[in-house]
């Protein structure tokens, strides 16, 4: 599972690093060192041009974490759905269409597990020791996502907020000696496969999943501070290893 991450670079320096034709982004999106459900995330995706219809380019926008599927009744359901199993998502109701047609890639330094600790002694309940799992190179890993546009019933189509645009991490079993912390871990796509993966043309759901790698292959895993528990927390302090601390 993928609950928290880390995004630390500006949407400029994400646009030129994953070669985007625009910037679509209303809001400002900040550096964010515990980024939780239900925040906004900048995402990577290839959407169909408003001035030139049938002209696709790679754009960079925010989106809320936490997919909603367009046949949601209200926007809660992402509350639940901030993560999609990558061997069913594309027969699963909530994320098939995306899968076949919304594929997205979700920037991020690195992410967090939790991994249950031994009770300290004198007490009864064990503990959780969190980990920032990220490249030793602290380069940027494109997790691989999904993104649903979904409308919203009460709102006139043509409102600018109407539609919101919410994304998915999908996740694979995560059986390297990073398992021991977690059982499941999000998925990257390799940059020879970005433009594959964003097309939303490219439905074979085989060929799609063989494009992906788990983020645990050549990662390191820090343990840090709880500090990070508390999804108020921010700062480059909660990556800092507590050996270092």
């Amino acid at each position: 599972m993928c609950g928290r991450y880390v995004v630390r670079k500006k949407p400029e320096e994400l646009a030129q690093e994953f070669a985007v034709d625009r910037i679509d982004v209303d809001e400002p999106v900040e550096p964010d060192y515990n980024v939780a459900p239900t925040k906004n995330v900048p995402t990577i995706l290839t959407r169909e041009r408003r001035d030139q219809p049938g002209t696709l380019e790679r754009q960079l926008r925010a989106a809320r974490w936490g997919l909603v599927p367009t046949w949601a009744k209200d926007p809660s359901v992402g509350n639940r759905l901030i993560n999609a199993r990558v061997e069913t998502a594309p027969e699963k109701p909530s994320f098939r269409q995306a899968f076949a047609k919304r594929r997205c890639i979700l920037p991020a330094l690195g992410y967090y597990e939790w991994q249950e600790q031994p009770p300290p002694e004198g007490a009864k309940k064990a503990v959780k020791q969190p980990f920032f799992i990220h490249r030793p190179d602290e380069s940027t890993l494109a997790m691989a996502g999904l993104y649903e546009l979904w409308r919203d019933p009460e709102k006139e189509r043509d409102d600018p907020h109407a539609w919101l645009l919410t994304v998915t991490v999908l996740t694979t079993e995560a059986t390297d000696e990073l398992g021991r912390i977690h059982d499941r871990a999000p998925l990257i796509v390799p940059k020879e496969a970005y433009e594959t993966w964003l097309a939303p043309q490219a439905e074979d759901p085989d060929e799609l999943r063989g494009l992906l790698i788990p983020a645990t292959v050549g990662m390191q895993a820090d343990p840090v501070s709880t500090a990070v528990n508390n999804v108020r927390n921010q700062g480059p302090e909660l990556i800092k290893p507590l050996l270092e601390a």
